[in-house]
């Protein structure tokens, strides 16, 4: 067998070739970031200095452990839960995996591969004589590499990094989305809780009149107009609270569809921390930057978007390159032992090597028709990548807005309780002194009970709020962080972020090659 050496230089372009792009070019567009397209400010107001009831104390890249600050051990339990329950997140992480294979795919499409086999083979034969027997004993390897002449399996690479990038980006975006809708879930059951406990206060009290004036009116001391105003009154309020018991029954429900927990065990760990019961979460306080770009760059979803955007980018350059030749190298040998009707084994070799060059020539079109799909793709994502960054900035809009407002009326709030109560005790005082009526004393009750819930449906909201800034602010995800995706642990306050997935400089800058 002839043997031929070829020289490690002769190879050094092609092995570049593998690494960064084409051997001759690199076809398609070289992706190039663009300017986040945002204003220059927000619209809302957010300092403590315009608003005193909102002082921002706390950074936005402290939300990375933010839940934690909550000091609520029974959230933290919730949001583990939650987390190790979630579908949209174990969908993400399937996500996951498969773009990183997708990505290794890539990867070993630009290096030779290499196959090996074994055979074994027995056979006989007879050409109108005596049979013989053949033995055939093969070890063969076979190897192709396709040498990347126009850059189609570079840019194929780089389309599966950015996919990866993008899954990496997604999953976190799924873990923030369920961490806000836990803790929302959690805090609309302690806001039920409280206003259970307003009104089984209510309903207590007024059972109590009615008793009260039941025995004057047995006794001819209260007309019977106000024994049975009294007696609706207590009913009504029965109603309330039967009413209210409900909707905290169906809270827990949720909770439990949520976090996967038994509901026996939910109810424990809920009622087990006895000052938490009935009490709202007390969020901590943090500022975001007063430029949005900046702000929005925290938004795992914003990333990911912008990385579909590179991703589409390098599938038109995948495109292009089909329009042009196709070079491949091939090889094989295949040494065989073989014996004939029992002889020695002899050693047959095969060899073969060469180069095949293929030409596109004719498809009707249906090349540039695929680029032409590539780059509408393309558009569609920088469309789509668009509309993300107006939703985000929609979202931090709101919230701000929302906790501005409800900064803003608490106190008012507040002093229209301390005023109807004060109100109610006056009239109470004065029927029992006998100098009003009932009809006064309820009204007065009414008044007081309305403007105790609505107090509570403020700190509500409030509280509400800070999640909805949280979770649109991106709940402190970076991505200049660590590697993510893996099964979430039992800590909830650690929310790890991905590999490097874009940069502030290059989502601020218009440079920057995917």
């Amino acid at each position: 067998m002839l043997k031929r050496t070829v020289p490690a230089l002769s190879l050094s372009p092609l092995l570049l070739s593998a690494c960064g792009g084409g051997l001759f070019t690199t076809v398609g567009p070289d992706y190039q970031a663009e300017p986040l397209p945002t204003g220059i400010g927000w619209h809302a107001p957010q300092t403590a200095q315009a608003n005193p009831h909102l002082a921002h104390h706390g950074q936005q890249t402290d939300l990375i452990r933010w839940w934690e600050r909550f000091n609520d051990p029974v959230l933290t339990q919730l949001l583990s839960s939650a987390e190790q329950q979630s579908a949209s997140l174990a969908d993400a992480r399937v996500r996951i995996e498969q773009a990183r294979a997708n990505l290794v795919g890539a990867d070993a499409a630009l290096l030779p591969n290499l196959d090996g086999s074994m055979a074994a083979k027995r056979s006989s034969a007879s050409f109108g004589g005596t049979p013989f027997d053949w033995d055939q004993y093969t070890v063969g390897l076979q190897s192709s590499w396709e040498i990347d002449l126009f850059g189609g399996l570079a840019r194929q690479a780089q389309a599966a990094s950015s996919q990866l990038e993008a899954k990496l980006a997604g999953w976190h975006d799924a873990r923030v989305s369920v961490a806000a809708e836990t803790a929302n879930a959690y805090l609309a059951y302690r806001y039920c809780q409280s206003q259970l406990t307003i009104i089984l206060a209510d309903s207590e009290s007024r059972r109590e009149s009615a008793r009260l004036v039941g025995i004057a009116g047995d006794n001819g001391l209260s007309p019977p107009a106000e024994v049975a105003l009294a007696a609706a009154s207590a009913a009504d309020g029965n109603n309330a609270l039967l009413k209210q018991q409900a909707q905290c029954e169906r809270s827990i429900k949720s909770l439990a569809a949520m976090t996967g927990l038994e509901e026996t065990e939910l109810r424990t760990l809920l009622d087990g921390v006895t000052d938490r019961v009935a009490q709202l979460p007390v969020p901590p306080e943090f500022r975001i930057d007063a430029i949005p770009a900046r702000v929005l760059l925290q938004r795992p979803d914003i990333a990911a978007a912008e990385r579909d955007m590179a991703e589409a980018s390098a599938n038109i350059g995948v495109q292009r390159a089909k329009q042009f030749p196709k070079l491949s190298l091939s090889g094989n040998i295949t040494p065989t032992l073989q014996s004939i009707n029992g002889a020695a084994l002899m050693l047959a070799q095969t060899w073969a090597i060469g180069p095949t060059l293929s030409l596109p020539l004719f498809d009707a079109g249906k090349r540039a028709a695929d680029v032409s799909v590539a780059e509408v793709q393309y558009q569609a994502a920088e469309t789509h990548f668009r509309a993300k960054v107006r939703t985000a900035v929609k979202e931090v809009e709101e919230a701000l807005v929302r906790l501005d407002s409800a900064g803003q009326r608490l106190p008012q709030g507040q002093a229209a309780v301390s005023g109807y109560r004060g109100n109610f005790l006056s009239q109470q005082a004065l029927y029992r002194n006998g100098l009003g009526n009932l009809l006064d004393v309820e009204t007065a009750r009414r008044n007081l009970l309305t403007a105790e819930l609505a107090l509570k449906e403020l700190e509500q909201e409030h509280v509400s709020a800070w999640i909805a800034l949280y979770r649109a602010v991106g709940g402190g995800w970076s991505a200049n962080s660590e590697t993510a995706g893996e099964p979430v642990d039992n800590d909830p306050g650690k929310h790890p972020s991905p590999n490097p997935i874009v940069t502030t400089q290059q989502l601020q800058a218009s440079g920057g090659k995917s």
